[in-house]
């Protein structure tokens, strides 16, 4: 595909999050242009083409994939249909952009990765906080060696009264492969690999626990509730993941606890030579000068584009320029394997160690 050549965009799931990626991409018109969109809830869809000027909407997901007017599939659905969504929009010869999490659980991730594998289409998953412009900033330091070497990091998210949509997808281990640690844990576990330069995970010892969820308590204002429905997911998780290099990293998340929190992400890493902090918004790189201690603030550009134009523009990129995405299938493979590792340490009291049989 040469430069000039617009990418032909077709996005399943015109909710919430898929509304996201048609306003970042409808926005990236000398890139790209969105040809077609579907939805589950065909009013939705209509409604979504209508208002961004969409030629086609089809009937099913599969119409689209097949659609010789799409390129490119955004997949930005219920997490039990990534995998069989993405396999196929693979197999057809599609790029594919995957919302968070990859897989529903290690099992389908690794089904994803391999399909991957067997084609020259870019696989992307759609991990929007390595975007944000402090943690770039962060990663440059990494990278030129200025926190030397990262020994341990420190990472997580607490909703103090955030369940999303009780009863519904969110809550249901069999539609949504878990609670706060799959759903907003993942971003945060994503992040911290990241920084810490990919360093491989080894074992994981972590406990998870549903204290509000089940006593309909700690409701969050995202998606509307289903009284009759099923919660039989975590509301709350912690992890501690060792690294094949002996790094270690500490994860905590949640949707709903009793603690003094503003929601914001935060992120630590401890090295030899520095250390970073992140917080939302603002961040510190911190080290020793002159037997002090010295800190750097790091501030957000006034005129940032902000994290999910950079990630919309880097999988073009990576389609035209046919190069890895950042964020690539071993990427969302790590994660989920980490995450599947977490729910069975929890489940068994015990260490577990990563079976890295791909």
């Amino acid at each position: 595909m040469s430069a000039s050549d617009k990418i032909k965009l077709g996005i399943i799931g015109a909710g919430n999050i898929g509304n996201v990626h048609l306003k970042e991409f409808s926005d990236l018109k000398d890139w790209c242009e969105i040809t077609t969109v579907t939805d589950v809830y065909a009013p939705l869809a209509v409604s979504r083409a209508k208002e961004y000027g969409i030629a086609n909407v089809t009937g099913t997901a599969q119409e689209l994939i097949h659609s010789p007017e799409v390129d490119a599939v955004v997949v930005a659905v219920p997490n039990q249909f990534h995998e069989s969504l993405a396999v196929e929009a693979l197999s057809a010869g599609k790029h594919v952009l995957l919302e968070k999490p990859m897989g529903m659980n290690a099992e389908a991730a690794k089904n994803i990765y391999k399909a991957s594998r067997q084609t020259d289409r870019r696989l992307m998953v759609a991990h929007q906080m390595r975007w944000e412009s402090i943690p770039m900033q962060i990663k440059e330091q990494v990278n030129r060696g200025e926190l030397g070497r990262i020994y341990t990091a420190k990472t997580g998210l607490y909703r103090r009264k955030g369940i999303p949509g009780w009863g519904t997808w969110f809550t249901r281990m069999d539609q949504s492969g878990g609670g706060p640690l799959i759903d907003i844990g993942v971003h945060m576990l994503d992040l911290a690999l990241h920084l810490m330069g990919n360093p491989k995970p080894v074992s994981v010892y972590g406990s998870t626990y549903a204290e509000f969820g089940p006593r309909k308590k700690g409701i969050g204002t995202w998606g509307k509730p289903d009284w009759e429905g099923i919660y039989d997911v975590e509301d709350f998780a912690t992890a501690l993941i060792k690294m094949e290099d002996g790094s270690s990293l500490t994860l905590e998340v949640s949707w709903a606890v009793h603690m003094d929190t503003d929601s914001s992400p935060f992120l630590h890493l401890m090295g030899t030579d520095g250390g970073a902090s992140y917080r939302g918004g603002s961040g510190k790189l911190l080290t020793e000068k002159f037997d002090r201690t010295s800190e750097v603030e790091l501030k957000k550009p006034e005129e940032d584009e902000g994290p999910r134009r950079r990630l919309s523009r880097h999988f073009l990129e990576c389609i035209r320029e046919g190069k890895e995405p950042l964020t690539s299938a071993l990427s969302g493979y790590t994660n989920n394997l980490v995450l599947d590792a977490i729910y069975e340490s929890s489940r068994t009291g015990s260490e577990v160690k990563l079976n890295w049989d791909l």
